[in-house]
């Protein structure tokens, strides 16, 4: 008989790629569709660090490289979180992987045994609780949503808390709401987490440069809380590198090791060229990620008062990411005489084949009362979206 594992029939497939797929095969047929699906740069990778990946194969850097990354990259990265996030890591305490995402699974498979607990805050990216879920542990999911600006309070977290709770996982700033946690808000998370033994947070902070309210705050920073937080980074965001495939984490050294013994199993060390490239983006000049960060602020600025123009939406203004996250439940029961929009996966649905605007439903990411756009894309593809949107909805009644 065919059949997959029971591992792999738990986990859901990803919807912001499935509706990224759906909006290229409708491109591919001659449909101009404006896609703000997909949270990637759409600027290049600067030229200075391709330039150090062509030196890299020229210089022959083509053999299989240490499964926890280069030496001189893990300095690199220990470097930059002493100078920009003022955390002491030594090379032993980082392990670069094959994008932040397999950091992220990493941490959960080393860190959670079947059975046992991992709290994340909703709204949350979508790949969370399916690694939980592939780890054999239980997602635990508080909701926060639009009226506390998408972030979960320090009361939520304790109530959460469970004799069975490993991990917390934050997001900050948030994929997909762009909001940011503020010093003093993970200052208390952090209290009601060191009051548990054995609790660890796992902290993605992926989105940690492109960020409007100044600067990053870690929960790592916190006292007491280097030994408990697992830093997820690397370099897709800030410098528009998503497909070099190079993220990393910093931890304390026995939870680095563990995640070194599996990914010795499984993926071994990533890609060598990549790393010379991240070593490049991590030594060299920072002018390339303020610039960058500077137009998504711009564009931030564009598709927030756009939005607040179109009736029907609730929109609060994010603080970081390239995200906007409108609450659209009171679209839900209306129908333009043939369609009926149920959910914001219907709507998402909707504004894909009538206005041809790729989003996502909210639903993925655990609020169904919203959906995500994504403002990594031009102003004019900002604005012709925003346009075609407020159209679009115009038709519900």
């Amino acid at each position: 008989m065919a059949k997959l594992s029971n591992r792999l029939n738990r986990l859901a497939p990803s919807a912001t790629l499935a509706m990224s797929q759906k909006s290229s095969e409708m491109k591919a047929s001659g449909i101009d569709v404006i896609n703000l699906s997909v949270g990637e740069p759409d600027f290049n990778t600067p030229d200075h660090i391709k330039e150090a990946a062509k030196k890299a194969v020229d210089e022959n850097w083509s053999r299989y490289s240490p499964v926890p990354g280069y030496p001189d990259l893990r300095k690199a990265i220990a470097a930059k979180l002493k100078n920009e996030n003022h955390l002491e890591y030594t090379e032993n305490e980082i392990i670069v992987s094959n994008g932040a995402k397999q950091s992220v699974c990493n941490t959960v498979m080393a860190l959670v045994d079947d059975g046992e607990e991992v709290i994340i805050p909703a709204p949350y990216w979508v790949s969370y609780p399916q690694m939980v879920k592939l780890a054999g542990g239980t997602p635990v999911i508080v909701e926060a949503g639009f009226d506390q600006n998408f972030k979960m309070t320090a009361s939520q977290l304790e109530s959460a808390i469970t004799d069975k709770t490993r991990l917390v996982i934050l997001c900050s700033p948030s994929n997909p709401t762009g909001s940011v946690y503020s010093a003093a808000e993970l200052e208390s998370l952090a209290q009601v987490i060191l009051r548990h033994e054995d609790l660890f947070v796992l902290a993605d902070e992926i989105y940690e440069h492109i960020n409007y309210v100044g600067a990053h705050a870690s929960i790592a920073q916190v006292p007491g809380m280097k030994e408990r937080t697992i830093i997820v980074n690397g370099v897709s965001k800030a410098y528009a590198m998503t497909g070099w495939r190079i993220g990393y984490i910093a931890a304390p050294e026995w939870i680095v090791k563990g995640c070194n013994k599996l990914q010795g199993q499984y993926t071994s060390g990533p890609c060598s060229v990549s790393q010379k490239a991240a070593m490049e983006a991590y030594l060299a000049s920072q002018d390339c990620v303020e610039e960058m960060r500077k137009a998504f602020e711009r564009r931030r600025d564009l598709i927030y008062s756009l939005a607040k123009d179109i009736p029907g939406l609730e929109v609060n203004k994010p603080e970081g990411a390239f995200y906007l996250f409108p609450k659209c439940s009171s679209f839900y029961g209306k129908s333009d005489g043939e369609r009926k929009i149920s959910s914001s996966t219907d709507l998402a649905m909707y504004l894909l084949e009538v206005g041809h605007v790729a989003t996502v439903g909210g639903d993925a990411f655990g609020d169904p009362d919203c959906f995500r756009m994504s403002y990594a894309t031009s102003d004019e593809n900002i604005v012709e979206a925003m346009k075609r949107i407020k159209d679009t909805l115009a038709r519900l009644k």
